[in-house]
């Protein structure tokens, strides 16, 4: 035992460096920018360890003895504080997965969503133009020291919302809604450029088909629209990833705000 260290101190310190531990856990368990196949879960594991080592001693807080000794309270504890760095890190994610919504939607504007690859991350099937944009948001994500950020906020959610005080009191549910409703309106932000030209483009073909009835409209407007699509793509994707840096810091920051339905 620590010489500066009581017995009960010791033990409060143990029990308060795991909970953080927990908190960081699922913070690297839900972000996006974690959720990389590459990184393997051990390196996650360790990382959760060493960042607690680092925020336990300024975070401030203690455990209540009453829950270090009843274990129904301790596992609720627990399940309290991985729940809180896990929406910490979904919410936060919220810009890059508003750039693969914008994704799927250029892709079902321009009909490649019927080319499907596979996402490794997910582990499931995706349109290519949604998984182009979704990697090109973790490059600029990482680039942008947007991993550095969540971590500084869920340091900062430490004194925000004290490991072990105030057990799911107050408990006033997940803003979902919320974090949908800004996913939907950022992707469709993004992908209106694409769906205005496109509309445009299906209203010439709709002239064409009515005067020159000889022609497959339907033939033609398949290569017309992917190459709208693309050459309107290519030209709006710089102001895209300039909206996606602005949501960065702004996604973060409605986490915090929305972490304190768990205090």
């Amino acid at each position: 035992m620590l010489p500066f260290l009581a017995g009960n101190a010791y033990l409060n310190l143990i029990v308060l460096h795991f909970m953080i531990s927990l908190r960081m856990l699922g913070l690297i368990m839900a972000a996006s920018v974690f959720m990389l196949p590459s990184i393997p879960n051990t390196f996650k594991f360790w990382l959760s360890v060493a960042l607690s080592i680092m925020v336990t001693p300024v975070s401030g807080a203690s455990i209540p003895e009453i829950a270090i000794g009843a274990l129904p309270l301790f596992v609720l504890m627990a399940a309290r504080e991985f729940l809180i760095g896990s929406v910490i890190g979904f919410a936060s994610s919220a810009p890059l997965y508003a750039l693969q919504t914008s994704g799927f939607i250029d892709g079902t504007l321009m009909g490649l969503n019927m080319m499907n690859m596979f996402d490794p991350s997910s582990q499931t099937q995706v349109s290519v133009i949604a998984q182009m944009k979704y990697m090109m948001a973790v490059w600029f994500y990482l680039h942008w020291d947007g991993h550095i950020l969540l971590i500084r906020a869920l340091s900062e959610s430490v004194k925000l919302v004290p490991a072990g005080v105030s057990l799911l009191e107050g408990f006033q549910g997940i803003p979902l809604v919320d974090w949908m409703q800004k996913i939907f309106v950022l992707a469709l932000t993004i992908s209106l450029p694409i769906f205005g030209s496109v509309i445009l483009a299906e209203v010439g073909l709709g002239f064409v088909a009515r005067t020159v009835p000889q022609m497959n409209v339907f033939v033609l407007g398949i290569p017309l629209k992917i190459a709208i699509g693309m050459l309107v793509l290519l030209t709006v994707l710089p102001g895209a990833v300039d909206v996606f840096h602005r949501e960065i810091e702004g996604a973060v920051s409605w986490a915090l705000e929305n972490v304190h339905f768990l205090r």
